[in-house]
């Protein structure tokens, strides 16, 4: 019997964790304060005793939903996506994606430590540019556009490392939480051209599954191959 008990005790402490990240995660948050309907799914949604945690953390502010299946519901859904993944419209970002650019030094406002002076210009190193923000809906198909020009006229091959992180608003790709997590690489030889500066627009779509990037040499109306190489954590 102590091993039974054991095992009760253990799920109420997990599921007691569960509900209390839910409430501090989730539902503290303002952007979902005026949710009313919310759906439980997944095998340990089969669970009464998370059902009626959740019930009771929430009974006041929006109808709890538990779909017939509730235990087959996200396979459903994968397989109907599989299927048709014209079937989800937005999704939101789990995380903030950028890359680590070099924006004009603005004193009082950038680090002193960040300056960097380069051919009498002083520039503030390791700002991040953000592509998409942690939580924000992005549909099916969405573009972020970038110009990015080569170091050298004869430069041949760009690469462009991107960051992410977990927080919503990101100052640099230095900052506690900011890691590497793949390389943008444009291939840019065949594109040259006698203009004096080289820009290379780069066309990113994060609204699907994976993210995709296809890149123009503006200059020449060229398609510049563009590929993402995600590192595994």
């Amino acid at each position: 019997m102590r091993g039974v008990n054991d095992i009760v005790a253990a799920m109420h402490q997990y599921q007691e964790t569960l509900v209390t990240n839910l409430r501090t995660e989730l539902f503290d948050k303002p952007e979902v304060s005026d949710i009313k309907f919310l759906f439980l799914v997944g095998g340990f949604a089969e669970s009464a005793l998370l059902q009626q945690a959740v019930q009771n953390m929430l009974q006041s502010r929006c109808r709890i939903i538990i779909p017939h299946d509730v235990g087959l519901t996200i396979l459903k859904g994968a397989v109907l996506f599989g299927l048709d993944p014209s079937v989800i419209k937005v999704r939101r970002s789990p995380v903030t994606y950028g890359v680590g650019v070099l924006n004009r030094f603005v004193e009082g406002k950038h680090p002193p430590e960040k300056l960097l002076i380069k051919d009498g210009t002083r520039w503030c190193t390791d700002v991040f540019d953000t592509f998409i923000a942690a939580d924000q809906s992005v549909a099916l198909g969405e573009m972020v556009k970038r110009s990015y020009t080569p170091a050298k006229p004869s430069q041949q091959i760009i690469v462009i490392h991107v960051y992410c992180s977990e927080k919503e608003r990101v100052g640099f790709i230095s900052e506690p939480g900011v890691r590497k997590c793949g390389t943008l690489r444009l291939d840019v030889s065949g594109t040259e051209s006698s203009a004096p500066r080289r820009e290379i627009q780069t066309l990113m779509q994060f609204g699907d599954t994976e993210i995709r990037a296809i890149a123009i040499d503006v200059s020449t109306g060229r398609t510049v191959k563009a590929s993402i190489d995600f590192l595994s954590h």
